[in-house]
C-alpha cells in the first residue's frame, strides 16, 4: 500500500491521518485489530520463532520479547491479552516478571512456559494462571492459551465468571 492514498482506495484498512496532512497511513488490518495479542517471552530464539509462528498459524496476533525488561518495556507501550513467559533469562527471570506483571496488570493472564518442571513448587509460580512444561508437542501450551483467553473474555463481558477461575493455577505437563 503506497503512503498518501485516500481512505476510500483501502476499505480493508484501518487508517490513522499521517502528521500534519489529510494524508492516511495504515495502522493494522481489521483481522489484525480483532485477533488476541499475545506477548510471547523467551530468551533462546528458535523456540522464540517457533512459538511465533504457531501462535500466528492459531490467528493470535503475538509480539515478542528475549527477556524480562523487554517484556515489560512492550506491555508498557502495547497491552495485551495474555503472557507466555518462559522462567529461565538473562537480566531479569521470568518469576520477577510474573510479580511485576500481576501488580500492574491484575487481569492480563500469565502461562509460566519453560523446561524446569521443578519451578512449579516454587510459591511465586503460584501467581501465573498456568504452568506449562516446554514440550516438542505444542498442544498442550495451545489449548492453555485459548482457555485462558475464553475464560478471560468472558469475564470482561460480564458472563459471571469468577476472579478465582480465571486466577485460578492450572498445571499441565505434556
Amino acid at each position: 500500500m503506497e503512503e498518501g492514498r485516500e481512505v476510500r482506495d483501502y476499505p480493508d484498512k484501518v487508517l490513522a491521518p499521517a502528521l500534519g496532512s489529510r494524508v492516511v497511513q495504515p495502522l493494522l488490518t481489521q483481522t489484525e485489530c480483532s485477533a488476541k495479542k499475545i506477548l510471547l517471552v523467551e530468551n533462546e530464539e528458535g523456540q522464540r520463532l517457533l512459538y511465533e509462528q504457531e501462535l500466528n498459524e492459531e490467528g493470535y496476533l503475538v509480539l515478542c520479547a528475549k527477556n524480562g525488561k523487554e517484556a515489560l518495556k512492550r506491555l508498557e507501550e502495547s497491552p495485551c491479552d495474555l503472557v507466555i513467559l518462559d522462567i529461565r533469562m538473562p537480566e531479569m527471570d521470568g518469576l520477577e516478571v510474573l510479580a511485576k506483571i500481576v501488580s500492574r496488570y491484575k487481569k492480563m493472564p500469565v502461562i509460566l512456559h519453560t523446561a524446569y518442571a521443578h519451578y512449579k513448587n516454587d510459591f511465586m509460580t503460584w501467581l501465573a494462571d498456568a504452568f506449562v512444561v516446554k514440550s516438542s508437542d505444542l498442544s498442550v501450551l495451545k489449548k492453555t492459551v485459548k482457555e485462558l483467553l475464553r475464560k478471560n473474555g468472558e469475564e470482561k463481558d460480564g458472563r459471571g465468571v469468577s476472579a478465582q477461575e480465571i486466577r485460578g493455577f492450572y498445571e499441565t505437563t505434556p
